[in-house]
């Protein structure tokens, strides 16, 4: 049984094997091509604690491409909403549909729904990582530049879920991280000691300029999460704002992106998620085809 909970969880061949077959999707898809339904007759169960726009969109509509029969499940309508345990939740829906993906706060509650199902379970988001997030990132990144290999990439803002899944991706890639971040709002000391363990080449900048410098991607994030405290975030990452002037100081060919929402004229200006350096909406669109190739490995075992 394969589940899809961390980067870290895959080794680089198995990385590279689905941005292969996300980009084989993608391409079929645009050709109006006749794709594979490895999903044929199976029912894959969608848990949403948060509100969503991109990921409840691609899964769903990924599913039922790939031939199968989703089921959408707000956990506030669920027997958890009133207390009940997540191993019986696990055991219970295991009996019913062949695949689980969640959307949830606690990364415990994904931890604990995949050790007691006997499905596939598939993280799609937790407050600790969001790797289907940086599945589509870097599917987006190979159809920009060519390949991960030798790429400088520039994270600029809160060191937060989707940070932890770049830093996993380095680890697996080789690419170079920089992350430009607030030290209170850094990343783990364990997790980077952890990936730099793996090889990674990850470096923390106090300066979004100098983290910005000749880099090939530069990344943000809104500031303020579902369920952060505001408190001072907006003061304290406004340094950290992605607008034109810090754009230029990136490579030529550099590119932009924002898993989404943006919140715009905060962590990015409409200047820079608009223009011609964006690649956000590809990025978006990627979404759906990296998932189907989680769905495909997970489930049908392609």
């Amino acid at each position: 049984m394969r589940h899809f909970l961390d980067i870290r969880d895959l080794n680089t061949d198995q990385l590279s094997a689905l941005l292969d077959h996300a980009a084989e999707m993608k391409a079929a898809d645009k050709a109006g091509r006749a794709q594979p339904q490895p999903l044929a007759g199976k029912s894959v169960a969608m848990i949403f604690e948060k509100q969503s726009t991109r990921t409840r969109l691609s899964f769903e509509v990924g599913i039922s491409q790939l031939g199968g029969q989703p089921i959408m499940l707000s956990a506030s309508d669920m027997q958890i909403g009133r207390g009940e345990s997540m191993q019986d939740t696990a055991r219970v829906m295991s009996r019913y549909v062949d695949a689980i993906t969640i959307r949830c706060f606690q990364h415990d509650t994904l931890t604990s729904l995949a050790d007691h199902a006997s499905v596939p379970v598939i993280n799609a988001l937790t407050e600790r990582s969001h790797p289907c997030q940086i599945l589509a990132d870097l599917q987006t990144m190979i159809e920009r530049h060519g390949t991960l290999d030798g790429q400088i990439v520039t994270w600029v803002g809160d060191g937060n879920n989707v940070t932890t899944s770049w830093i996993e991706a380095s680890a697996r890639f080789g690419f170079q991280l920089r992350i430009a971040c607030p030290q209170v709002y850094s990343p783990s000391a364990e997790l980077l000691a952890w990936a730099r363990g793996e090889g990674a080449d990850i470096v923390l900048y106090d300066n979004a300029e100098e983290a910005v410098t000749d880099s090939q991607t530069v990344v943000t994030d809104v500031w303020i999460s579902m369920g952060d405290d505001e408190g001072s975030r907006a003061t304290d990452f406004q340094p950290f704002q992605v607008n034109a002037d810090l754009m230029k100081r990136a490579a030529g060919d550099a590119i932009f992106m924002h898993c989404l929402p943006a919140w715009r004229g905060m962590e990015v200006t409409a200047e820079v998620i608009d223009g011609p350096q964006s690649a956000v909406f590809d990025e978006a669109e990627n979404r759906l085809h990296a998932q189907k190739a989680v769905l495909s490995w997970c489930v049908a075992g392609n």
